[in-house]
């Protein structure tokens, strides 16, 4: 007879004797092979921005994407550029109206107007609408109409005369302006008046 086998005191392992421990499928006949890397297949490192690589988009209606608006513009305030604009201006146009009035031997309304509209608009644009500017150049568009109703006037007497102008108007200042005191009417006034207001109405629109 055969002898019964004393039981072992080392516990029974199960599965052909291999430690529980572990993964109990690794190794096992007809299993597959566990899966390495990604669940995706092999994907590139993400470095830096996730976006890189794609175009930049355009905006909504073309161009630079999401442009910063430009700074406004600067506001004009230099009274003594306002200034200095407006009496080079009041010369000029003073001049001028002087040649056109001594050319035609008649005074022009709108010539008047014209003088204080661009003596104003000269003044505004390069000062800005202050209201030192704005005065002065309703003060100097008055002296411009008045300058050249003197030019014109000067003219009008070196023709009767026979002499040149700067001999009348340099020579005998004194007398051209008595004869036009003389000579003033209603409407040698009229036109000093509307030159400050036409200056007034160019520095508006200068802006």
């Amino acid at each position: 007879m055969s002898q019964p086998v004393p039981p072992s005191d080392q516990p029974q392992q199960p599965y052909g004797g291999r430690p529980p421990e572990g993964n109990p499928y690794a190794n096992q006949p007809g299993q597959p092979a566990a899966p390495t890397g990604g669940p995706y297949g092999r994907q590139p490192p993400a470095t830096g921005n996730p976006f890189a690589g794609q175009g930049q988009q355009p905006g909504p209606y073309g161009g630079a994407p999401f442009a910063p608006a430009p700074p406004p513009a600067p506001a004009r305030n230099n009274i003594a550029l306002g200034v200095l604009a407006a009496l080079g201006a009041a010369l000029v146009a003073g001049v001028l109206y002087g040649v056109l009035s001594g050319s035609i031997e008649r005074e022009i309304g709108y010539a008047a107007l014209g003088v204080g509209f661009l003596t104003g608009f000269a003044a505004s644009k390069s000062g800005g609408r202050n209201p030192v500017t704005v005065a002065a150049a309703a003060l100097f568009s008055l002296g411009a109409v008045y300058l050249g109703q003197l030019v014109g006037m000067s003219m009008v007497m070196a023709d009767a005369a026979g002499v040149p102008f700067s001999e009348v108007f340099f020579d005998h200042f004194d007398t051209v302006t008595k004869v036009w005191k003389e000579e003033a009417d209603f409407m040698t006034y009229l036109f000093l008046a509307l030159a400050p207001i036409a200056a007034i109405g160019g520095a508006r629109k200068a802006d």
